[in-house]
């Protein structure tokens, strides 16, 4: 979520003339994260979060705010895309694709206990269950073939040691079969900042343009790496039960996903390390960006491989 493109209070006001939602108080860019531009916006009648697709093409973005609009309708706590008065949810701003959702409250709790991954957990089976009747299909736009694409873009840039653990991973991964695990409309981004806290209670998840179809339990791996994960990357024994115990209360994991699940966080941790070395190796121009540092998931791939994370008793 940082600032690419810049966007003025006046286009702003013009832009915000189609919807009902009042006139322009004020608008702040957010620093956080990597991909879209965002901005904070509040009006005389609410607070709003503004969003500038900068890479996602224009016919995927349908995907994410249905998906949105359907996960609130079911009573999770996402951020509902706001319609313009033809009833629209996606718009053009500064040339930009854009759209307008609901600003959530809460904050990031950056150093979770075993008691807020259960929350994450039973919510992210509840996210999951209630997408099973989500009637589009986009596959993960980070999923097997952008891991092997992006892979051959970053590879020139990595040291000795860090191209054989790519080529390495990428065999490995290349002779797993996730085809038969249950399947359907995943978060896939699911990281720490992307949970907003309300006191005790989930009050928001947001940033759903990393969602696709895709194995549930790659959305539950990607989660949980960075969920339950100590500072030099190893897992917490009481944050991974408390997650994967409460997921499985409400969804409960298959023999086909208990199987795949040591591999599954080798895939998830190797997705986070190669978009993390995109980022970083080859950067895209930004008025505020941040970029995160790659190595935090080439060390935490290291340690899924030599060392995975037990399923809960009774999974």
């Amino acid at each position: 979520m940082s600032v690419f493109t810049p966007v003025t209070a006046e286009s702003l006001s013009d832009w915000l003339g189609g919807y009902a939602i009042g006139r322009l108080v004020e608008h702040q860019g957010i620093s956080a994260g990597v991909q879209n531009t965002n901005f904070f916006v509040t009006t005389t009648l609410g607070r709003y979060v503004l969003t500038l697709f900068e890479s996602i093409p224009r016919a995927e973005l349908p995907y994410y705010l249905y998906l949105m609009a359907h996960l609130a309708h079911h009573g999770l706590p996402v951020p509902a895309p706001v319609a313009d008065r033809n009833n629209e949810y996606l718009g053009t701003l500064s040339d930009k694709p854009a759209a307008l959702v609901a600003r959530l409250s809460g904050r990031s709790v950056m150093e979770p206990t075993a008691q807020h991954c259960a929350k994450v957990g039973a919510m992210l089976a509840g996210l999951h269950l209630a997408g099973q009747s989500y009637g589009r299909r986009q596959e993960n736009p980070r999923g097997a073939h952008w891991r092997t694409r992006t892979a051959a873009r970053v590879r020139p840039h990595l040291d000795a040691s860090g191209r054989e653990l790519l080529d390495a991973e990428l065999a490995f991964q290349a002779q797993q079969r996730y085809d038969a695990l249950p399947r359907g409309a995943i978060h896939a981004d699911l990281f720490r900042d992307n949970v907003l806290w309300d006191g005790d209670y989930i009050g928001g998840v947001i940033d759903f343009y990393f969602a696709g179809n895709d194995a549930l339990l790659f959305d539950v791996a990607v989660t949980a790496n960075d969920w339950c994960t100590e500072p030099d990357g190893s897992f917490d024994p009481d944050r991974s039960q408390a997650l994967l115990a409460a997921y499985h209360a409400e969804r409960p994991f298959t023999r086909a996903e208990l199987d795949a699940w040591q591999p599954m966080l080798r895939a998830a941790a190797l997705r986070f390390w190669l978009s993390r070395a995109e980022d970083f190796h080859l950067p895209k121009p930004g008025e505020m960006v941040l970029v995160k540092n790659p190595d935090e998931y080439q060390d935490i791939l290291r340690l899924r491989i030599a060392h995975g994370c037990p399923m809960p008793p009774g999974s």
